[in-house]
């Protein structure tokens, strides 16, 4: 352990010593993964999903016995993007695993075969695909997971934000990826998603492909005594104090969403000196900071909604959480429209991904935006 080094780490693979409880979570995983089970892992987006996936990728269990892949879809909008996405992460990955394994990559995918370039430096191949060079992508998918199939070894792959697959304009893209997976019996998924409704009609509904195929894992907020006996310790562990007022605060002010304490933290423990102990007014002036620090983003968000969409923004962000938004007595609170405006205006905040649904309630989805807004446009 560095002295200097900020525990809290909210970007890249996370070391197990600052990787905070998900004990029973990862026990789960685990164990299921290595009794040739599917996983499908359902949270909020920012909760700790890639952090939870790549601490059991990481586990010796796991890391001596089987080939992981990781792949986040959620920017793909078609067949054709998840392809090359996933090509380039099987490709990275194997070629950490030595010449033999990058070669025998290249002569299976025969639909790019030639399209590969060469490494000067090590004279392997390297992945210059363009996404205009896969020209036929069910043919490439399936080339890939022929490859998976005849790996030395076992093979888990991770598909974070799985549910995208869905607003793809090809047809049966579930149907197509379940036949595949089906077949191959080298190779177990794990398929995690932020938006638990899509999720849901996907793994829980009789009608689709992927009904009942991968077993359950809800990943909620990590409990507050936890979190908190987490932060006084890694404060601790480098000369430093964090009250358990102050702890207990920052959790609370995002109710345990885990990104968002990680990076109160981050920037609290950076503006703390050793041998002193954190008070409310560093902690204040680091949530300032990384809110000023997004004001150009935050007021580029607001320059793309209409008026509507942000009187709407605005009330949701003033409630915290906003329930009955259709109501009269909402829509006389904050002097919106009409119901069926509030409607339409809701459905482009979600769609935008501005606005997070979670038990018929509604919250700004980015909680620094939302925490913006309160302090600078109401």
């Amino acid at each position: 352990m560095k002295e200097d080094e900020n525990p809290f780490v909210v970007t890249g693979r996370i070391k197990p010593e600052y990787f905070c409880d998900r004990e029973q979570e990862s026990a789960r995983m685990i164990k299921l993964l290595c009794n040739g089970n599917n996983v499908v892992i359902r949270s909020e987006r920012r909760m700790g999903k890639t952090g939870l996936i790549q601490h059991c990728f990481d586990h010796k269990k796991i890391a001596d016995n089987y080939y992981t892949f990781f792949v986040d879809i959620l920017h793909t909008t078609s067949l054709k993007e998840l392809v090359y996405d996933l090509g380039r992460a099987v490709y990275a990955q194997t070629v950490s695993h030595g010449r033999k394994l990058t070669q025998r990559f290249v002569q299976v995918l025969k639909s790019l075969n030639g399209k590969f370039g060469f490494d000067a430096a090590t004279g392997l191949p390297s992945f210059n695909i363009t996404l205009g060079d896969i020209e036929n992508p069910e043919f490439t998918l399936e080339e890939i997971f022929h490859y998976l199939q005849q790996a030395d070894r076992p093979c888990i792959v991770a598909i974070d934000e799985f549910q995208q697959i869905a607003k793809y304009p090809e047809k049966n893209i579930e149907a197509l990826l379940r036949g595949h997976i089906q077949k191959i019996d080298n190779c177990h998924f794990i398929f995690a998603g932020s938006e638990r409704h899509l999720l849901g009609m996907m793994f829980d509904s009789a009608s689709r492909p992927f009904y009942k195929s991968a077993d359950n894992i809800s990943l909620d907020a990590i409990t507050r005594d936890k979190y908190v006996a987490f932060m006084e310790e890694q404060f601790q562990k480098r000369r430093k104090a964090l009250p358990t007022a102050i702890a207990t605060q920052i959790y609370d002010m995002f109710e345990g969403h885990t990104f968002y304490v990680q990076k109160l933290l981050n920037e609290t423990f950076s503006n703390t000196a050793a041998g002193s102990a954190c008070d409310e007014q560093t902690m204040r002036y680091s949530l300032k900071s990384i809110i000023d620090g997004n004001d150009s983003y935050y007021r580029e968000i607001l320059s793309r909604t209409t008026v509507r969409q942000k009187s709407l923004l605005y009330a949701i962000a003033a409630e915290g959480w906003a329930s009955h938004i259709t109501s009269a007595d909402f829509i006389m609170r904050y002097r919106l429209a009409t119901a069926s405006a509030v409607q339409t205006a809701l459905k482009k905040l979600r769609d935008e991904d501005l606005v997070v649904e979670a038990d018929r309630k509604y919250r700004i989805s980015d909680r620094f935006f939302g925490l913006w807004i309160r302090q600078y446009m109401l």
